[in-house]
């Protein structure tokens, strides 16, 4: 996975990226437990390294990532969800965050971004099931369909996005990410600062052109 978002990250043809799973089952199960009881320490130790690694990575991901969640999301599963930027699900769609269940320590970084800290709490203390519909309404999904329109509403946002101006659109991902914990007017001066810096507007003429062909302006020389 970390490779393959490499290559798409370097590819500007591509303006957005889904993550979605394989069957009908899960989005992902999580990680193999049966495989880490026999690793050796040394293995998992290398194993947690590459994944705190990929976590980040997903986190801070340039381009925008949606997450089409087709079935149950669990442990590592359900952190991974918390660190994209958009995620559509269905009627198989759950979530279960279950560090603690089994004595460890996940998303206490990513979700309450996501969800707000009373909520994101509420589910990382007990570990239990949220079901699709709650998933909703809490705003862990930002949207819900029936299964068999998962992918095509997940491309159609992502074409949504493609074709908007894409330095705009990473940059926007870069100054909400980069304002995570900043107070309102930190906020406000990282917006402008980048505005006259490295998210310099696109001229009047180039933006708008598809309105001014519409009002019949020809650009200027």
């Amino acid at each position: 996975m970390e490779q393959a978002l490499q290559e798409f990250e370097q590819d500007d043809e591509i303006k957005a990226v889904i993550v979605t799973g394989t069957g009908d089952k899960a989005f992902s199960a999580g990680a193999d437990i049966l495989e880490a009881v026999d690793a050796p320490p040394e293995v998992v130790a290398r194993r947690n390294a590459v994944s705190g690694r990929l976590s980040w990575y997903i986190a801070t991901y340039p381009k925008p990532i949606i997450g089409a969640i087709n079935g149950l999301a669990y442990g590592g599963a359900a952190l991974m969800s918390s660190l994209f930027d958009i995620r559509i699900g269905c009627e198989r769609t759950r979530f279960r965050y279950l560090a603690a269940s089994y004595g460890r320590v996940n998303s206490t970084w990513s979700l309450p971004t996501q969800i707000g800290l009373p909520k994101a709490k509420e589910l990382m203390f007990t570990g239990r099931v949220v079901e699709a519909q709650e998933a909703k309404e809490i705003g862990l999904l930002n949207q819900l369909v029936p299964s068999e329109l998962l992918m095509s509403t997940a491309l159609e946002i992502a074409k949504l996005i493609a074709n908007n101006n894409p330095l705009m659109v990473q940059g926007i991902k870069r100054l909400v990410n980069e304002g995570v914990g900043m107070g309102w007017r930190q906020r406000y001066d990282l917006e402008v600062e980048a505005r006259n810096d490295w998210l310099v507007a696109t001229p009047a003429e180039e933006g708008f052109a598809d309105f001014l062909a519409r009002k019949g302006r020809k650009p200027q020389r």
